[in-house]
């Protein structure tokens, strides 16, 4: 049986860590860490999720290896599931649940709340038992290239309720929930993956709106909070990132705000912490500030680095042992509500909605060798599939509808093209999905001649100038937009306007990730917001498009002066 004060510096400094592996099994890696090193936790990427059985086997393996390597101590096994654009559990079987700006958009806190929790109930079903979820950053700037979509509102009470809804359907269903970045993402212009933002509100700005999420998370009793790799200079006048300032994560969230559960830091080895700091300096750095687990996502030289430097760190004084031990008492205390760890996935019976049922189709066609289970679904889909067809349904934002007759709906008579943009690189916040189903394929059970034209994301003059010449031969085109970095790309922009000056009548745009697009090209007669261009939603679009659904969404934040926050247009 486990016993805590048997436990030696090293086994007490590794429970303070949480770190990444790059392989669908057990790798040198991870049983290097969790073997010698004893690390308190695990991350999950997408590069270890090949299907839900082989995740829920991989999670049951790696508690055993924890539960030999510490007698009795189980592992934190955490992800980065926030929904829509940030999903590395995006495989069949597994619910593409929406993400915040769409939960915004739909403003139902109830739904919300069932969202996270079904998110939570197969989360747990694959040996998962820690999210890092909700993002709880107030998306005020909308040149923010790291937050956008994952933001619930530029409001910062709706974002607050939104936020508290999450957290309880995280942990009443046995997840436990992080809200991050604090004291707040939103209002930068730098990722933090790539470089250091600043956040130069003075103190009363930030008390009224990035801190308020934050306030209402403690007082909904949220588990862990996760810090941001910014700086506030309110709070911390000498430019230090709020991960690594003292000021910030126990003068602040500690004392003022009382918070006394697991303080978690984003991973060390984004650039805002490791091109200034080093990852090894930068845990030692977040210890003394008072972070409770380092999160050191990628590299095992970086891992040992850091872990190392922090036993070391203890013995030669500059850390407090009696710090490390408040640490390891909260993840402790953490640790010891943890459900027993599933290790198989069961199969239940699987009727599949109509996109899940294309790409299966699509598939066979195309000669792919189709594993079955990864076609098996968590839970029944009678409990998933009517939640998420709402939640889409009832995020789809129409902000414009001009014309004589309105734009839309589309007249399901005529040819229509629709261009569709492929996101074909990496982000630091995306990866890419491994299905391919497109607005087209929304469109195909609703229209008679439907053409699809795929661009990447960043379009070049040759495929811009291609779907100009293609657009020619149809009646009306709807072109989808995608922005992943802040602003829409240039490509992106010359289409859309060549396509306004070629037939500006017949062009209906639809965002499907940031709503801030029609700001390149406001004069557009028609503009319906997504918010994320997966299936569920992109089932809404389609219905909305060709009046089967009414559209149910409200802007939850602002365009321009002439679309404020709360815009949202019906056909009635």
């Amino acid at each position: 049986m486990f016993n805590q004060e048997t436990m030696s510096l090293e086994q007490k400094v590794g429970q303070l860590f949480i770190c990444g592996f790059h392989s669908y099994t057990p790798d040198e890696q991870i049983t290097t860490l969790i073997g010698k090193y004893q690390v308190g936790g695990v991350i999950y990427f997408r590069r270890n999720v090949q299907s839900a059985p082989q995740l829920a086997k991989l999670s049951g393996g790696l508690q055993t290896l924890a539960m030999e390597a510490l007698s009795g101590l189980p592992l934190l096994i955490a992800i980065d599931q926030e929904g829509g654009m940030v999903s590395r559990l995006d495989h069949d079987g597994i619910s593409r649940i929406p993400g915040n700006m769409s939960l915004g958009a739909a403003d139902d806190p109830a739904l919300t709340e069932a969202i996270a929790a079904l998110s939570a109930k197969e989360l747990n079903l694959l040996g998962i038992n820690m999210n890092f979820a909700p993002c709880v950053d107030v998306n005020n700037n909308p040149l923010n290239p790291v937050i956008g979509v994952r933001s619930y509102s530029e409001d910062p009470m709706k974002v607050a309720v939104h936020g508290e809804a999450a957290v309880r359907g995280f942990q009443g269903s046995g997840i436990i929930a992080t809200a991050k970045h604090f004291p707040g993402h939103g209002d930068t212009e730098v990722d933090s993956h790539m470089g250091l933002a600043v956040v130069g509100h003075d103190k009363q700005r930030l008390y009224d709106v990035e801190l308020l999420p934050f306030k209402r998370m403690i007082q909904a009793g949220v588990k862990a909070i996760m810090t941001a790799h910014v700086v506030f200079p309110a709070f911390e006048p000498k430019g230090t990132p709020a991960t690594l300032s003292r000021a910030v994560l126990t003068d602040l969230l500690r004392e003022e705000l009382e918070f006394e559960g697991v303080i978690v830091t984003d991973c060390l080895e984004m650039k805002a912490i490791s091109d200034r700091y080093g990852v090894a300096e930068g845990a030692v750095m977040a210890l003394e500030a008072g972070a409770d687990l380092v999160l050191v996502s990628h590299t095992l030289e970086e891992q040992t680095a850091a872990i190392e430097a922090a036993v070391a760190a203890v013995k030669s004084g500059r850390l407090s042992e009696t710090a490390i031990d408040r640490s390891l008492q909260r993840i402790l205390a953490l640790k010891s509500g943890l459900a027993t760890v599933n290790t198989a996935v069961t199969a239940v019976p699987f009727a599949a909605p109509q996109h899940m049922k294309q790409s299966l189709k699509q598939g066979i066609e195309q000669g792919t060798q189709l594993n079955t289970e990864h076609g098996v679904p968590l839970l029944p889909s009678e409990q998933t599939v009517p939640l998420l067809e709402q939640a889409a349904g009832k995020s789809i934002t129409l902000v414009k509808n001009e014309g004589n007759p309105p734009r839309l709906p589309l007249d399901t008579a005529l040819s229509t093209l629709v261009v569709w943009p492929e996101l074909r690189h990496r982000t630091e916040v995306d990866e890419a999905a491994e299905y391919r189903y497109t607005l087209a394929d929304a469109l195909q059970p609703y229209l008679p001649e439907i053409k699809l034209a795929a661009i990447g994301t960043r379009a070049t003059d040759e495929e811009v100038q291609t779907v100009l010449r293609e657009a020619e031969a149809y009646s009306q085109v709807v072109v989808v937009t995608y922005t992943s970095e802040g602003t829409l790309p240039e490509g992106q922009v010359r289409l859309v306007k060549g396509l306004m000056t070629q037939k500006q009548e017949k062009i209906t745009v639809v965002s499907a990730r940031n709503p801030y697009d029609i700001q390149a090209f406001p004069e557009v007669q028609a503009y319906l917001c997504a918010y994320e261009n997966r299936p569920f939603a992109l089932d809404a679009v389609a219905a909305v498009l060709v009046g089967r659904r009414q559209p149910g969404g409200r802007l939850p934040v602002t365009l321009s002066n002439q679309f404020p926050v709360g815009t949202g247009l019906t056909y009635l």
